[in-house]
């Protein structure tokens, strides 16, 4: 009968080949003995196969009470984190060495689904060595968060590690966010054969014609419009009165992707020239609608029922007609995105926005947006590589 001795030998001998012919012999004959799991865990560790030995380590611990067993097992798990951590270190010191992997980047999580979460907090929690409860409050059941930032080499390998964790996240610089070409458009020449009059980043009018078909994907987003009012604060001295500033309406804004020429069509309700060109009130009825979109319930008719501004119907009636001539992804969860960026002002106060907005003073929601819609714009470049 097969040895557990032995089986320790040939591993300590690094006879791993004669290691795996003593490990099966032992499964055929004991199948039940709790030393066989340790040991297949025990053989892919010492053979470098790290994810294979972590997974079955952790099974002993779910699946084992011999106290000797769970505390070699703890042992073990302790030695590939610190195997892992210096390996990690070791690529990323390396990668260092090309000045373009030191450019400034993020690295974005997903939204995780419930039944994955548990093992997402375990695999977040072991790769940044930090606190489960910290790990469960930061992961996002929808919407994106940026998640980390620092150079694109520590990212990347970061990011590769949770993603071969099963864990949603992609990462990107903030230089091939700023070569994206953003054009503003003050309004539509035409629908039936598309081309807008817009501006660049340059202030420079001009026209740009397309076809719906260039069009990958839309982003929307809500932009907050602030107010300033004197607040009324009593306190125990004396009363005072303060300047603070409220939400007294959003902005809606709107991009179009346009990958094959590296751009994005911004439009943006208090910038686009309603009395110019297209009229919308005709237009979104006589414009016929694509095959693909005939089953869309239609957000114009939903919108009017309620009195609104001309403005905001001609809003809804260009949205209901990138509807029914667009059948592409839309990235409209702009707003929890936001939610975790606008902390990071000296990274914001770098992106310009290229957002026409009247304010009597910046705000990074503005830049915030730019980040968003520039991230889904080279997210959805990588998905098509």
């Amino acid at each position: 009968m097969t040895d557990i001795n032995q089986i320790a030998a040939a591993l300590e001998d690094k006879e791993y080949k004669q290691a795996a012919q003593l490990i099966k012999q032992l499964q055929k004959e004991s199948p039940e003995n709790p030393w066989v799991q340790y040991y297949i865990a025990r053989y892919y560790e010492l053979t470098k196969n790290l994810e294979k030995a972590q997974t079955t380590y952790k099974q002993i611990l779910r699946d084992i009470t011999n106290p000797k067993i769970v505390s070699q097992t703890r042992q073990a798990i302790q030695r590939l984190e610190t195997a892992q951590q210096n390996l990690r270190q070791q690529a990323i010191e390396t990668a260092k060495n090309d000045p373009s992997n030191l450019e400034p980047g993020l690295l974005i999580l997903e939204p995780v689904s419930p039944e994955n979460k548990a093992a997402a907090v375990q695999n977040i929690s072991r790769i940044f060595k930090i606190d489960a409860y910290t790990t469960r409050m930061q992961i996002q059941s929808r919407g994106w968060r940026l998640y980390k930032t620092g150079p694109i080499a520590e990212l990347r390998i970061y990011g590769q590690e949770l993603l071969n964790a099963g864990i949603p996240v992609f990462w990107a610089t903030l230089s091939d966010i700023q070569k994206i070409q953003i054009f503003r458009v003050q309004h539509f020449q035409s629908l039936s054969s598309p081309a807008v009059v817009c501006k660049d980043k340059l202030d420079r009018l001009g026209a740009i014609e397309f076809s719906w078909s260039e069009v990958s994907q839309r982003v929307e987003g809500l932009l907050p419009m602030f107010i300033e009012v004197m607040d009324y604060s009593p306190n125990r001295r004396k009363e005072q009165f303060r300047h603070r500033e409220i939400r007294q309406d959003y902005a809606q804004i709107c991009d179009l992707h346009i990958p094959s020429r590296n751009c994005i069509l911004r439009i943006c309700d208090q910038s686009y020239e309603f009395q110019q060109g297209v009229d919308f009130t005709k237009a979104s009825a006589d414009l016929p609608t694509s095959p693909n979109q005939k089953n869309k319930k239609s957000r114009v008719k939903n919108s009017q029922q309620m009195p609104q501004s001309t403005t905001r119907i001609n809003w809804n009636n260009l949205l209901e007609i990138f509807e029914r001539q667009l059948d592409v992804t839309v990235w409209s969860e702009f707003t929890p995105f936001a939610e975790t960026v606008l902390d990071y002002t000296n990274m914001l106060s770098k992106i310009e926005s290229h957002i026409e907005v009247e304010r009597k003073s910046e705000t990074p929601w503005d830049s915030a947006f730019q980040l968003y819609s520039g991230l889904a714009f080279l997210r959805n470049e990588k998905n098509r590589e």
